[in-house]
């Protein structure tokens, strides 16, 4: 168990760190062509997009640099669950954006950090 939630930590935090940096370093008209799952920032100003970036940043970093460095591993599902928020977030302006298609995509990372904080919670927690 203890490898499975390493390495969906270790994608989350990929994906995540990618999508901040694209976030914070592309205008919010360049992160809106990348494609179609990118049109809800039209809801969002600037920078409210730039935070949202640092955000998905200092998350992915939560996921797995506490762990790495063994420097307050607790930190890792405690940012797994601020991902739980984040991604409900996402959910509901897809759902208000009637944004249908791409609703399941924001529930399967929603799972998949609820499955890192659970796990290293309860079934593979650090340190016990």
């Amino acid at each position: 168990m203890n490898t499975t939630l390493w390495v969906v930590a270790g994608l989350l935090a990929i994906g995540y760190l990618g999508g901040g940096l694209a976030m914070l370093l592309l205008s919010k008209e360049r992160f809106r062509a990348i494609g179609a799952g990118q049109h809800y920032v039209d809801s969002f100003d600037a920078g409210f997009i730039k935070a949202l970036g640092v955000v998905k940043i200092l998350a992915a970093a939560g996921l797995v640099l506490p762990a790495v460095l063994d420097i307050a591993p607790v930190l890792v599902p405690l940012a797994a669950l601020g991902l739980v928020l984040l991604m409900t977030g996402a959910a509901t302006v897809r759902i208000m954006r009637r944004e249908w298609r791409i609703v399941p995509a924001d529930l399967f990372f929603l799972a998949l950090a609820a499955f890192v904080a659970w796990g290293r919670f309860s079934l593979a927690p650090f340190g016990g």
